[in-house]
């Protein structure tokens, strides 16, 4: 970037950088100018259609001029008003012009508290319409998808989103139809916005609230909750995200508790090295992932006994292995292996030999893998796992007396037989429960939401989630377990002592 070359002006009077080929509405974010928008996306064409982005162009012979800052080229010397009288009632009129047929129905509008149109009408029009004619009706909760409805009558036609379909996720489609105050974005003919598997992108950039989520349709409003950073866990692209959840101030008290600590919704984090401001819809359906039943009881053969006590049992046992075999989860974080290499790393590759396993594989009617951002490995941190131990082929030793199955993926009928097997896991759903109980040992561990942690990505980028939320009573950290592990782990395995 900084090779490029560079362009001289000024913004409202103050000296500005462009590099050259940039439009005004570009050089002027950089220089912390915000200059009002609604067509404009700094990923998408321009089409300037909204015109809210207009600016004035000083002249040396004192007749300005006028254009939208979204597709005007900075050129040297150029001396651009953002603030002045004339601009500001041209934005005016801009918003009187667009709000014309809202409903400004804010009251009940998911987006309120986050939509463009509000601020702006805030900022650069606060007052009514000036028209007294009646507003012309249009179609209201239209089914795009089965995940996303559209309400017409809300949209301005800023056309973000047909735009992203031609784009980004290459599906074109969605088109806008008819003309005037009665276009109407609609899906193009002969094209399936519901097998686009980024669609739910179009919510986040629609500048209003046309575009709405169904399963997040009235959960909460926006100043009810607040983001915490995090990674999808869906592949090994590792996308950065926001999970938004309730906030503390606005805890629920008389309804089912487990409400505060719903996953509401998740958005993107932009991250321009690993996924831009962009996610999958799988990315959107954490929720389904992450709030299935938990796991929360120690078990000895299937017998529920007190955490501690299986913890002290299991490290015996891996003490006392002469041949044991550890699969190791692609869902733990750095942290967690760091953990568990320096509990092991006496007896890797001697009484104990471990491998990296996926823990998920690509399900049926998933998109496996794309030019954009899906990759077909669907663990995030195999990479960070395999720089402490190497893949897995699937079969492991007819010898192995102790086996450590760490996270989902591995059925007991993959495990050998008189093998004394120890689980960690997390969900008690039917595809962990048969298996957790036809363990030997099971431990309950938390999840990505319960915990902070780091996963490296397939290109090796790193990026941290937080957790934002308390594991269950009972439910182990899997970094504080291996801790704990470690000084039975250190004594020589001569002196260790045997099965229990």
């Amino acid at each position: 970037m900084s090779d490029r070359k560079t362009l001289d002006f000024f913004i409202n009077g103050v000296p500005a950088v462009a590099y050259a080929g940039e439009t005004v509405i570009q050089a002027a974010r950089r220089a912390g100018v915000d200059i009002p928008h609604f067509c404009w996306h700094p990923q998408l064409s321009v089409p300037g259609n909204c015109r809210i982005c207009m600016v004035e162009v000083e002249q040396d012979d004192g007749e300005p001029w006028f254009d939208i800052g979204c597709n005007m080229p900075v050129t040297a010397g150029m001396r651009v008003l953002t603030e002045s009288d004339t601009v500001k009632k041209l934005r005016r009129d801009t918003m009187q012009f667009i709000t014309l047929n809202h409903p400004v129905d804010c009251g009940i509008c998911n987006k309120s508290g986050e939509c463009t149109l509000q601020d702006y009408h805030y900022e650069h029009n606060g007052r009514k319409s000036l028209s007294a004619d009646t507003k012309n009706h249009a179609t209201k909760f239209y089914s795009l998808t089965d995940r996303i409805l559209l309400d017409n009558e809300r949209c301005i036609m800023c056309t973000r989103c047909v735009r992203f379909t031609h784009e980004v996720s290459g599906s074109r489609a969605l088109a806008a139809v008819q003309r005037g105050d009665h276009a109407l974005i609609r899906p193009a003919e002969g094209a399936d916005f519901g097998a686009d598997a980024y669609s739910d992108n179009v919510i986040d950039i629609c500048p209003v609230g046309a575009l709405l989520a169904r399963k997040d349709l009235a959960n909460a409003r926006v100043w009810y909750t607040e983001a915490t950073p995090s990674v999808c866990p869906g592949c090994a692209r590792g996308c950065t995200v926001d999970l938004w959840h309730r906030k503390a101030d606005w805890k629920l008290t008389a309804l089912d508790p487990a409400l505060n600590q719903r996953l509401e919704r998740v958005t993107p984090r932009e991250t321009p090295e690993v996924n831009g401001p962009w996610v999958c819809n799988k990315a959107r359906d954490l929720a389904t992932v992450f709030e299935r039943p938990r796991a929360t009881e120690a078990t000895v053969r299937g017998r529920p006994v007190p955490v501690a006590d299986a913890v002290a049992v299991a490290a015996e046992r891996l003490a006392g292995a002469r041949a044991a075999a550890v699969l190791v989860s692609s869902w733990g974080s750095n942290e967690e292996l760091a953990a568990f290499q320096a509990a092991f790393a006496g007896r890797l590759g001697a009484a104990v030999r471990a491998w990296v396993k996926a823990d998920h594989h690509p399900q049926p009617g998933e998109v496996v893998e794309d030019a954009l951002l899906i990759v077909a490995d669907k663990n995030p941190n195999r990479r960070g796992a395999l720089a402490h131990v190497p893949a897995w082929d699937g079969t492991l030793p007819a010898d192995a007396d102790v086996v450590l199955v760490w996270g989902e993926g591995v059925p007991a009928s993959a495990l050998p037989a008189g093998a004394f097997v120890i689980r960690l896991g997390s969900y008690a759903d039917p595809a962990n429960a048969a298996d957790h109980a036809a363990a030997d040992l099971f431990l309950p561990v938390s999840i990505q939401t319960e915990r902070d942690g780091h996963y490296t990505n397939l290109h090796g980028v790193v990026s941290g989630f937080r957790g934002y939320r308390a594991p269950p009573p009972g439910v182990l950290h899997a970094e504080a377990l291996f801790q704990a592990w470690a000084p039975a782990l250190a004594a020589p395995l001569a002196m260790a002592g045997g099965p229990a």
